[in-house]
């Protein structure tokens, strides 16, 4: 198995390239990576230091650096050690200088100000964590999205996806013998979703959950009848009231959060289409 030292140095907090990193070596197996985070390197004197540590574990350097003396300084010390040094935005910024017809701010942290969309982040946060299965009914038409499904159909850490790319998110867990609220069905401005998944998986995921509750394993809520009946019972909700549904059997939390995005936007372009008809 190949060694790879990988150094991540940023002038802010390091979060952009460890996504950055982290995608790209998603391309590569049988490799040990070790990395190195230099966050907040703003000044040559700064820099020299963290040199002095990279010239001790040599390997590839990836950096965002705005300050051009910084810059600079970086690449010519990598370039006397015979390091590879990538600038990870620079290609991005260049498309964007070009397409935009303006210089770059060089600032750094700048992703990282608290504007309007931030805080908005954070309250749906605030919203999704405070109307996870099927709390406060009466504040759902505040959401963006519901998410509706049995239990352990994925429904809460998609709405903490959600929640973090700036939508307010409730869900419900749909159980045969206590159906939903009126409220539900009556929903006008969110975008009711039906999350669903194959038997065997659920059944699975429900038992890995009744193991590390230190509880029988062997219960209705595994049974591979039962569990049948609640997916069809969920499925009849959603035909009924003409919901989309995503079957989350082979789809990771993002993809199912990709998914429901796309619906989001194809909503709300056909709003808009409304909207500019009933104008015309």
């Amino acid at each position: 198995m190949m060694r790879l030292h990988l150094h991540l140095m940023s002038d802010s907090t390091g979060e952009t390239l460890e996504n950055i990193a982290k995608a790209g070596l998603a391309q590569f197996d049988g490799v040990e990576t070790i990395k190195h985070f230099w966050p907040m390197v703003r000044s040559e004197g700064h820099l020299d230091r963290v040199m002095l540590e990279i010239a001790a574990r040599p390997g590839l350097v990836i950096y965002t650096l705005v300050n051009p003396d910084v810059r600079h300084r970086l690449e010519s010390r990598c370039h006397g050690l015979g390091l590879p040094s990538v600038s990870a935005l620079d290609p991005v910024i260049d498309a964007l200088s070009t397409l935009l017809g303006q210089q770059a701010k060089a600032r750094p942290g700048r992703q990282h100000i608290l504007d309007a969309a931030y805080f908005a982040r954070v309250d749906a946060i605030q919203y999704t964590i405070a109307h996870d299965d099927g709390i406060a009914a009466e504040e759902w038409e505040e959401a963006d999205i519901m998410l509706v499904g049995v239990s352990r159909s994925s429904k809460t850490p998609t709405s903490i996806y959600l929640a973090n790319r700036g939508y307010k998110v409730a869900n419900i867990p749909l159980v045969v013998e206590s159906p939903p609220p009126p409220s539900l069905f009556d929903l006008r401005h969110p975008l009711v979703v039906g999350l669903t998944t194959s038997p065997d998986r659920l059944i699975q995921i429900r038992r890995n959950r009744l193991l590390s509750l230190a509880q029988a394993p062997e219960t209705p809520y595994v049974d591979q009848a039962a569990v049948a009946a609640e997916l069809a019972f969920a499925r009849r909700i959603f035909s009924d009231n003409g919901w989309p549904v995503i079957d989350v059997t082979r789809r990771s939390i993002e993809e199912t959060a990709a998914a429901i995005i796309n619906l989001v936007n194809e909503r709300r372009s056909a709003l808009e289409g409304n909207l500019a008809e009933d104008m015309a």
